[in-house]
């Protein structure tokens, strides 16, 4: 026992070094949705002649990327998703119109002949097409014969002999230069055309000059100058066109995120209140409950937070407002394994009756390590679900809840043991063991062993008072229906922040007369104080927001800030949608398989069912209250799927222990036993995680708030479900199809081996 604490130590004493040097030399990469700024993902669909796979989708993010250079956007990010999409992360542009004027033209842009004036009723040969010029007026264009891979390069240019005249330069390569020259010759044998190309983008001339007769004589070369009444910035833009026209397929816009600064400077001013209130809290919860060894946790629990930052810098994970509350719920985490310790380690200090508080300890960590493994792994299930399966800033989520799973493990399972170990071995502590924490079981828990009540006589009982709650929360998904929000519907969420507060009513009057009757506006406090402008509408252009905009100032006075715009495509609607039902049923299944591997079937099969009543009654709860069903709304469930589960783990962890020791024993009795064991452990895991979820609560704003409700709600009940309906499930199960006795024999008790502190066989810890 000499070596194991020195291990520890340094383990512990490296990991808070490391992550403090990272913590020092490196900073996080804040999501849009936290620095502000324009998020577009294009997906790309197939054309004629190119199939839209990732080698063609990878070309266009190559052309895209050239086009984003050119807005001047500070440290854009363009990248392909998947096999098909592409995300283009825009910090700090707040007027989307610019990107999508330019990022947005899709289409290949080719080069056409004028062939004549399109006369009313015109019927184009194979090849040809009419489309309006730059003035309104028809043409009829020739085949192409030339496209935008021919394009070498592109650049405005201003003429040194007349000041504030502007043209657009453009170089033609090996592949265009041919082309090129044809198109020239065709052109210039066509004056009664007034010898004229036209440029074409998206279905549309970009511009249709007039070939000059310097440039009939040269043949066209391999390069020409296109002049006209261009201001600096139009011809920028008409070189950005043509430079960056070249898409090998064509593109759709399916999602578009603006976020203002000041939305996400809130978010993250009241995320770090939340978890330093939260911390504070708990911290001082556990130090009454656990006294000096509470005190050490909570040191321990103080450096979780160094070292989630330290992994999220180490590996690059960008974070996002909702990834701002993974860190927070992971807290939790971290207080239920340290509870479950020292609830173990009570009760062994009163069952030895040796007064070694050193050994009991040791066997407490022993002993919880079962429990908190298996629980942890099922929060990662959920995590990992989050990653795949939802999009935007939700994905980050899944990714800084599975860094703070790990980060509160190293915080309960190391950082903590360490300090409680030097703790106990000092002997001031050895000489006053009232002082840790541990000498006594308390009031509550001797009450429990001595008169608890018999809950699984009932059994039966609370399984009917499940299905009614299940009944009752049905029915207002069925009566009341969802209020599923964009990313699942479809269409375009706004938010507005105004000087002067605005009446809703007003604003959805303004708004309705502006032409979008069906829109929905409310008010929503956008950071947590202020009360701000929400209207969700159908798909709508940004010229469309804008009027939207428009009508929402004219009634507060003109002074109007956009704090969240945020677009989903039907098609991506339905895709989130459909991903968020495969997430649940492959969350329970994943659940369902991983507990019936570490229990048994009937186990894990009442788990699962117990955890699916919580989950309804959250989905129940926010359709009766009318709360919107977003994608934060699906973090909440994935981590209710995580947190529901934890407890339940607890409770059956502790039933096989007390069943491979004593098979004899009736189920029902040792069920009970079991619940009584562990209700101190899971009301004082409850309590603090819900002094975080109640800071994030207050402080969060909308977006953080829905989802803090969502999960005390989950915690609340998952609790309550725990007692009840998983563990009169599994009663139940195990009645119908007991295992087999002979087979159960042969199950080894993992606690055999551990006696005063002496690990099981085969555990390092």
């Amino acid at each position: 026992m000499t070596k194991a604490p020195l291990w520890r130590a340094v383990a512990a004493f490296a990991a808070i070094a490391i992550a403090l040097l990272l913590a020092l030399t490196s900073s996080a990469r804040l999501g849009l949705d936290l620095r502000g700024g324009t998020q577009i993902v294009l997906e790309t669909r197939d054309s004629d002649r190119v199939e839209a796979d990732a080698e063609a989708t990878d070309r266009a993010r190559d052309v895209l990327r050239g086009r984003v250079d050119a807005l001047g956007v500070t440290e854009p990010t363009i990248a392909r998703s998947g096999e098909n999409r592409i995300i283009v992360e825009l910090p700090g542009l707040q007027d989307p119109r610019e990107a999508a004027e330019v990022i947005g033209q899709t289409a290949q842009l080719t080069f056409h002949e004028v062939l004549a004036p399109a006369s009313p009723g015109v019927e184009p040969e194979e090849g040809q097409v009419v489309l309006p010029d730059e003035t309104g007026q028809d043409l009829l264009l020739g085949a192409p014969l030339l496209d935008g891979n021919g394009v070498g390069d592109a650049a405005a240019a201003s003429d040194a002999q007349a000041l504030g005249q502007w043209s657009v330069n453009v170089d033609f390569n090996n592949q265009g230069a041919d082309g090129w020259r044809q198109l020239v010759a065709d052109a210039c044998a066509n004056p009664a055309a007034g010898n004229r190309v036209a440029i074409v983008l998206d279905e549309q001339v970009i511009s249709s000059p007039g070939v000059v007769q310097q440039l009939c004589q040269s043949g066209g070369g391999s390069s020409t100058s296109i002049t006209g009444d261009y201001t600096q910035e139009t011809a920028d833009d008409l070189a950005v066109l043509i430079k960056g026209g070249a898409l090998p397929v064509p593109v759709d816009i399916i999602e578009q995120r603006t976020v203002g600064p000041t939305l996400g400077a809130s978010a993250i001013d009241a995320s770090v209140e939340a978890a330093i209130i939260g911390i504070a809290l708990t911290g001082l919860f556990i130090v009454f409950v656990y006294r000096l060894v509470g005190l050490m946790a909570t040191f321990a629990l103080s450096a979780y937070a160094l070292l989630a930052y330290g992994m999220l810098v180490w590996l690059g994970a960008t974070l996002t407002l909702p990834g701002l509350a993974g860190f927070v719920l992971a807290i939790g985490l971290a207080i239920d394994a340290n509870v479950l310790v020292f609830e173990r380690a009570r009760e062994e200090y009163a069952a030895k009756e040796s007064g070694n508080l050193q050994a009991s300890l040791e066997t407490g960590f022993n002993k919880a390590w079962t429990a908190i493994l298996d629980s942890n792994v099922t929060t990662l299930l959920a995590a990992g679900l989050l990653f795949f399966f939802a999009s935007g800033p939700v994905k980050g989520f899944g990714v800084t809840l599975s860094i703070g799973v790990v980060a509160s493990m190293i915080s309960a399972l190391v950082i903590a043991r360490v300090l409680t170990d030097f703790l106990v071995r000092r002997s001031f502590v050895k000489n006053r063991p009232g002082l840790t924490g541990l000498a006594g079981t308390g009031r509550i828990r001797r009450w429990l062993d001595e008169n608890g009540p018999d809950i699984m006589r009932r059994s039966g009982t609370w399984i009917v008072v499940t299905l009614v709650v299940a009944v009752v929360s049905i029915g207002g998904v069925v009566l009341r229906g969802l209020d599923l929000g964009v990313e699942f519907t479809g269409g375009r969420l706004l938010e507005y922040s105004t000087a002067t507060p605005v009446d809703p009513e007003a604003a959805r009057d303004a708004v309705s007369e502006a032409g979008f009757p069906r829109a929905v506006v409310q008010s929503s406090s956008g950071d947590g104080e202020s009360e701000n402008i929400s209207v969700r509408v159908d798909e709508v252009s940004n010229d469309e927001a804008v009027t939207i905009e428009q009508a929402i100032g004219e009634v507060a006075g003109g002074d109007v800030t956009k704090e969240r715009d945020e677009l989903i495509g039907p098609s991506l609607g339905e895709e989130l949608r459909n991903k968020a039902l495969i997430a649940f049923g492959i969350a329970i299944a994943a659940q369902m398989l991983y507990l019936a591997w570490r229990f048994r079937w009937t186990f894990a099969l009442a788990a699962v069912l117990s955890m699916s009543s919580v989950v309804l009654t959250v989905v129940g709860t926010f359709a009766w209250w009318g709360k919107p069903i977003d994608g934060v709304f699906l973090a909440a469930v994935l981590s209710i799927i995580g947190l529901a589960v934890n407890d339940t783990i607890v409770v059956f962890d502790r039933i096989r222990e007390h069943r491979s020791r004593d098979q004899g024993r009736p189920l029902r009795k040792v069920v009970n036993e079991a619940i009584l064991q562990t209700i101190p452990r899971t009301v004082n895991t409850g309590l603090g995680a819900m002094f975080i979820l109640a800071a994030l609560a207050v402080l969060g704003g909308d977006s953080l708030t829905d989802f803090a409700i969502a999960l005390l709600i989950g915690l609340g009940v998952g609790i309550i479900s725990t007692v009840f309906t998983a563990s009169a499930l599994a009663v139940l199960l195990e009645e119908r199809w007991p295992q087999n006795p002979e087979k159960q024999a042969k199950v080894a008790d993992p606690y055999a081996n551990i006696d005063d502190g002496r690990a099981p066989s085969g555990v390092v810890l």
